[in-house]
């Protein structure tokens, strides 16, 4: 049962990075880091060829993630190829997102162990299920977010603080100072607001003696300040800036300056009323029953939500922040739910126990459908690029210029597939002389005119076919809206129609986002 239970762990990180293998803007930096990791390796007679001396984005981030994650990669990716499982760049940025996937799914496994042994197996079979069954977690654990590398470390940290048999009430000395080690190297390195959780932990850790103070200022001392001592030497050096906190820079531009403004504030409420219940689905009550249940639920929650109090602080607000905090409520929603579905069945509300139960995981799986099929189609970008780059495939010296939404969309230096550089053990394409172009700011004019470009994937078509200078080749849709396709007689019909055709009565609409043009003869 332990061993099914991670494999459906991991089966669901994997099916997320496979049904939809494109990504986005915010994964950026640290997927190009880790591409050029692999094909240029760190020498320093390379480091002019790295993607971030071109799109250094607003805040230098840490390098420490992607090298680590190249090097894993790197061994993968040469058995994948020998096994004839790899033979294009964008298998390459699946095998990068597939090992981030399984190195966060080993922190879920890992944590699952912590709640079979603290809890009992039927509530660790629960916690698993309430994880598979959630929508953002699974779909984002294997996607190159600051967040997802900092997610791993954490959940190390959570699982040393709480595997322990049900009576005991102190994890072990050894146990702790791994975990606020843990806890002090990722918000050092990867992402600053672990800070705000590793505050109110440590204080937790203090009243319920724990750790002695002393410890922990030893402790946490220490981890920082050799955590600092590593990315600044690593960071400085890919940056080439002397010296670099690439955190410490994010918290001034971020907080002191308040430049993260620029990008949208949310009430103060937001986290509580509007990011929490998106991530937990129907965790979110079951949390509250486990805390309501158990003492020892209500002391793992305390934590993380004095951390969504103090991170509410901040204008803006994404729920990415606050990622960490799922696994805790849903140790806490497993709690209740496995209380739920321990009644008995032979009365009332026994039955109603385990149908609510049952019924929230299944709700929590219609709403992962339903989103992931929405996020399938949300990537235009990548499936324009990679439509372009089959369609073309056997032409030479295409030069072709993509747009920033292309760009923001999922057009990674991964889908240059024409273009070097490769890694050693795969074999290049016969036609890899293309140019791929993202310069941005350019007008029609200028790509028409001024620029020696063969095709675009542009965000517009009729301007470029009026001039007769291009021709529309292809187009690419991606997602636009959900929408009801009632029957004639309004919702009371629903239940008239056939099993089988329930799911075209809530349809997925999507129009024309993309354009591929070639300049015409």
């Amino acid at each position: 049962m332990s061993f099914s239970m991670d494999i459906l762990l991991l089966a669901t990180s994997w099916a997320h990075v496979l049904l939809a293998p494109y990504t986005k803007v915010e994964e950026s930096f640290n997927l190009h880091a880790s591409h050029d990791v692999l094909m240029y390796g760190v020498g320093r007679d390379s480091l002019y060829k790295f993607d971030h001396h071109t799109f250094p984005g607003a805040v230098p981030r840490t390098f420490i993630g992607s090298i680590l994650l190249a090097w894993l990669t790197s061994p993968v990716a040469y058995v994948a190829s020998r096994w004839g499982l790899l033979s294009t760049k964008l298998d390459l940025q699946i095998a990068v997102r597939l090992v981030l996937a399984t190195l966060n799914a080993t922190g879920f496994m890992l944590i699952r162990r912590a709640v079979c042994r603290r809890f009992g197996r039927p509530t660790g079979l629960i916690y698993v299920l309430l994880t598979c069954s959630q929508f953002h977690l699974p779909f984002w654990m294997g996607r190159t977010l600051p967040n997802m590398f900092a997610l791993f470390p954490v959940n190390l940290s959570l699982y040393a603080l709480y595997d322990r048999v049900p009576q005991s009430k102190y994890p072990t000395r050894r146990s702790a100072d791994i975990a606020f080690t843990l806890l002090t190297f990722t918000a050092v390195v990867f992402r600053s607001e672990v800070a705000l959780l590793l505050a109110p932990l440590g204080i937790q850790a203090l009243l319920l003696g724990h750790i002695s103070f002393m410890r922990l200022i030893r402790v946490g001392f220490l981890s920082a300040m050799l955590s600092i001592a590593l990315t600044v030497t690593i960071d400085s050096y890919l940056w080439n800036r002397w010296p670099l906190w690439p955190e410490l820079y994010g918290v001034y531009f971020n907080v002191y300056q308040g430049k993260s403004s620029d990008w949208g504030t949310s009430p103060v409420h937001a986290y509580f009323l509007s990011h929490l219940p998106k991530l937990l689905l129907g965790s979110l009550p079951l949390a509250a029953l486990g805390a309501a249940l158990d003492n020892r639920v209500r002391a793992l929650i305390y934590p993380p939500v004095l951390f969504i109090v103090l991170i509410s602080c901040l204008g803006h607000k994404e729920w990415r922040f606050i990622i960490y905090v799922v696994p805790f409520f849903n140790i806490a929603a497993a709690r209740g739910a496995r209380w739920m579905i321990s009644q008995r069945k032979g009365g009332l509300f026994g039955r109603m126990m385990f149908l609510a139960a049952t019924g929230i995981l299944a709700l929590n799986c219609a709403i992962t459908i339903v989103s992931t099929r929405a996020s399938m189609a949300n990537y235009p970008g990548g499936s324009a690029l990679a439509t372009f780059n089959d369609q073309y495939a056997g032409q030479h010296a295409v030069q072709v210029h993509i747009s920033n939404l292309a760009a923001q969309t999922g057009a990674s230096l991964f889908l240059q597939s024409h273009s070097p550089p490769y890694i050693p053990s795969m074999t290049a394409p016969a036609t890899n002389d293309w140019v791929y172009n993202k310069t941005e700011s350019l007008s029609p004019r200028d790509l028409t005119i001024s620029a020696p470009f063969t095709h675009l994937i542009s965000e517009s078509s009729i301007e470029f076919t009026s001039t007769g200078r291009w021709k529309l080749v292809d187009s690419v849709q991606g997602f636009s809206r959900w929408k009801w396709n009632l029957p004639q007689g309004g919702i009371a019909k629903v239940l008239e129609v056939p099993l089988h055709q329930w799911l075209s009565i809530f349809e997925m609409e999507t129009n024309d986002q993309l354009y591929i043009l070639e300049r015409a003869k």
